[in-house]
């Protein structure tokens, strides 16, 4: 089995930084793209940052300047830094990677359990 885990959600004033991590374990042959989603109450999932095996990066508009995505492939790990925060990057952020099990295994799209983050004052 492969799991994500997250961590570093929490609460934070307005103009706050956060760091979330995201582990991946389990039976894994090679992990391509990873990336960071959010979920505001009331609203889609929404990409918030995806980022290539070789490196090519992806931002939503809303966070362009303020979030960093970066992974340690030795390490399996994604994670998003994330500065200026607004209220409105409240949301459960959700870590999800496309991972290979073996070698001739198909390319599963797999999620984390999410964490929360909440920027108020």
């Amino acid at each position: 089995q492969v799991q994500l885990v997250e961590s570093g959600g929490g609460l934070v004033q307005p103009g706050g930084t956060l760091r979330l991590s995201c582990a991946a374990s389990g039976s894994i042959f090679n992990i391509y793209g990873m990336g960071w989603y959010r979920q505001a109450p009331g609203k889609q999932r929404e990409l918030v940052a995806g980022l290539t095996s070789g490196g090519t990066t992806n931002y939503a508009d809303s966070v362009k300047g303020r979030f960093t995505i970066s992974r340690d492939n030795a390490k399996k790990m994604v994670f998003l830094q994330m500065n200026s925060l607004k209220p409105e990057d409240t949301a459960v952020y959700y870590c999800n990677a496309d991972i290979k099990r073996s070698m001739y295994d198909y390319v599963g799209k797999y999620w984390g359990q999410g964490t929360q983050v909440t920027v108020s004052s």
